[in-house]
């Protein structure tokens, strides 16, 4: 991308006529349409995204395929590793038992409630850092600590603190979800091309306005990586947290299906998590194509 100087600037807008705001979006707009003109026709994206998706789907379904005769040949016992086809059978039982879907409800909730708590506290803390290098000073060496902690050190000490109840659950997915989030955040607005924030500065936006316009958008493309990775650790922290004192859940499914022998369940538990994982980050990248269609790299057809 090409940089503009301050004077290139200034010739633009004695130009143009417009206001000093509008001057700077039309700038970036530009720069960002300059940079898309390089890029692969969008056509020829879209018309080989359908192809590309079935093709990321072969390899699980040939998996399956495979799975299945091993099973059937008798070359896979089914205390050890049952049939895909006993496993789907296992989960309409389930299913119209009841059971399945209360505890994948409960599982779910606390992953939401897990993800809101720590996604807002890792948003917070990486915006802060972000912008102060006095705050980094203060809270990164902290927080990088505590990220080095596995999950099993601190499971006993939470347990002590909170119980083996809702709040010991939730705060596992808080503290996973947090990292990723807090990182990606302060890297993406540290990553700011300061000749940017200077342009705003020079046409006289205050701090605000340099944030929603310039700073903001700009760290948004890391912001979301953040987000996708917190999404696959909000999953990882609950099956923790839920193989532990647990009375319902996924986890817990699992954990009372092991007290029986139930491989099958044990099986469709993971293939849960498996599915979730595939539709989170589905709706994740649904969302950069959404917040960031402005940007050629996110733009329809640009993946």
């Amino acid at each position: 991308m090409r940089v503009i100087s301050s004077i290139e600037f200034a010739d633009i807008t004695a130009t143009n006529g417009i206001n000093a705001v509008s001057n700077i979006d039309y700038v970036i707009q530009q720069e960002y349409v300059a940079a898309a003109r390089v890029a692969p026709t969008p056509r020829i994206a879209v018309a080989r995204k359908p192809s590309l998706l079935l093709l990321s789907w072969i390899a699980p379904i040939i998996l399956v395929i495979v799975w299945e005769t091993l099973a059937r040949a008798g070359w896979l016992s089914p205390q050890v590793l049952p049939a895909p086809s006993k496993v789907l059978l296992t989960a309409w039982k389930l299913t119209l038992s009841g059971s399945l879907l209360n505890d994948l409800g409960v599982s779910m909730l606390r992953a939401a409630a897990g993800f809101a708590i720590g996604g807002s506290i890792g948003f917070a803390l990486g915006t802060i850092v972000g912008f102060s290098r006095i705050a980094e000073a203060l809270i990164d060496r902290s927080v990088q600590m505590v990220r080095a902690i596995p999950f099993l050190a601190l499971v006993p000490l939470v347990i002590v603190w909170f119980g083996v109840g809702e709040a010991q659950k939730i705060f596992l997915v808080s503290l996973g979800v947090a990292f990723p989030i807090y990182i990606n955040t302060t890297l993406g607005i540290r990553q700011i091309d300061p000749k940017l924030v200077e342009l705003g500065r020079v046409q006289g936006l205050d701090t605000w306005q340099l944030i929603r316009r310039i700073i903001l958008p700009g760290a948004l493309p890391s912001i979301l990586t953040g987000v996708r990775y917190s999404l696959a650790t909000a999953w990882l922290a609950l099956v923790v947290a839920e193989t532990i004192g647990a009375q319902s859940g996924l986890g817990f499914l699992a954990m009372d299906a092991r007290e029986f022998l139930r491989t099958d369940v044990i099986v469709l538990t993971i293939v849960i998590y498996a599915l979730i994982g595939v539709a989170a980050d589905s709706m994740a990248r649904l969302l950069e194509r959404r917040l960031l269609a402005w940007h050629p790299n996110y733009a329809r057809g640009a993946r």
